[in-house]
């Protein structure tokens, strides 16, 4: 069941609708009660309208109790939609109406389906729900190709979940002409970032992994110092290899560490996927 969202119009709200449609199309569906086919097309109206949620306002007339208002729109026939943009009519359909019908004229007038999930998608972002936002924007992505709204929306989704590396890798794919406040913001984060992580600590181990490279201790205690400046996948990457020489290394430490990694980015991160399958390959 839809939520009713029809307009019911009469003498007195139709000029205010039709100013309306200044703002956002408006379509109006004629119809009247004793034919049940003009009832189905105010239905599927309705549906269409409530998936496009406020990018389209419907409006219905019953031609049987508003006669005079019927009148001014010299309607011949039910059913028959018309639509209104910017006070004026843009488009109508006149006879019996299939959904698929219905959808093919109103789509010339409105927004995609893939335009209105990238304004969800853009909201999630906005709104900090950034492992809900990502696989979307993602999957639009590779729908609209390039598209430097979407890339720096997915960066800030990459830099906001610790997924640095892929964030700078991205941004450096943005024209100069769309290098604006976001993207100095981001690469700005990314330099704080890179700065936090270049400790003289973390420098230290990783001069003495490079000269021993099998040393697992050095190894565990460098993934250590990365996760700690959220240089997780740097961190994992490390904590995998101890992992398939020794699970019960350090009493069980690295494994718990790994997990608890995992577990802070949470079950959308691309990166946590990847090396969640790894150690369940191992554990199992």
């Amino acid at each position: 069941m839809y939520e009713k969202l029809a307009i019911e119009l009469n003498e007195q709200n139709l000029q205010q609708v039709i100013e309306q449609s200044m703002q956002t199309p408006v379509v109006i569906s004629f119809w009247a009660p004793s034919m049940p086919e003009t009832a189905e097309v105010n239905n599927i109206l309705e549906k269409i309208a409530a998936q496009y949620q406020g990018q389209l306002v419907l409006a219905t007339l019953d031609c049987e109790s508003q006669q005079m208002v019927a009148a001014q729109f010299g309607v011949r026939g039910l059913p028959t939609v018309a639509l209104f943009k910017n006070g004026q009519p843009a488009d109508g359909a006149a006879g019996p109406q299939t959904e698929e019908s219905l959808r093919t004229m109103l789509s010339k007038h409105l927004p995609s389906q893939e335009e209105l999930q990238l304004k969800q998608a853009l909201a999630l972002v906005d709104s900090q729900q950034y492992d809900q936002a990502l696989p979307v924007l993602r999957e639009l992505s590779a729908h609209f190709g390039q598209n430097s709204i979407i890339s720096l929306a997915i960066a800030e989704c990459l830099v906001e979940t610790s997924q640095h590396d892929e964030a700078e890798a991205l941004l450096e794919t943005i024209p100069m002409q769309d290098q604006d406040a976001k993207y100095k913001s981001l690469i700005a984060k990314l330099e704080l970032h890179r700065q936090a992580s270049d400790s003289p600590e973390i420098r230290h181990l990783e001069e003495q992994l490079a000269a021993a490279p099998e040393n697992t201790q050095i190894a565990y205690e460098l993934a250590v110092q990365y996760s700690q400046v959220d240089r997780s996948q740097d961190a994992l990457e490390l904590l995998i290899n101890i992992l398939r020489k020794d699970m019960n290394f350090a009493d069980g430490n690295a494994k718990k560490s790994m997990m608890d990694i995992l577990s802070a980015l949470g079950q959308g991160n691309a990166v946590a996927s990847q090396y969640r399958r790894q150690l369940y390959s191992l554990l199992y």
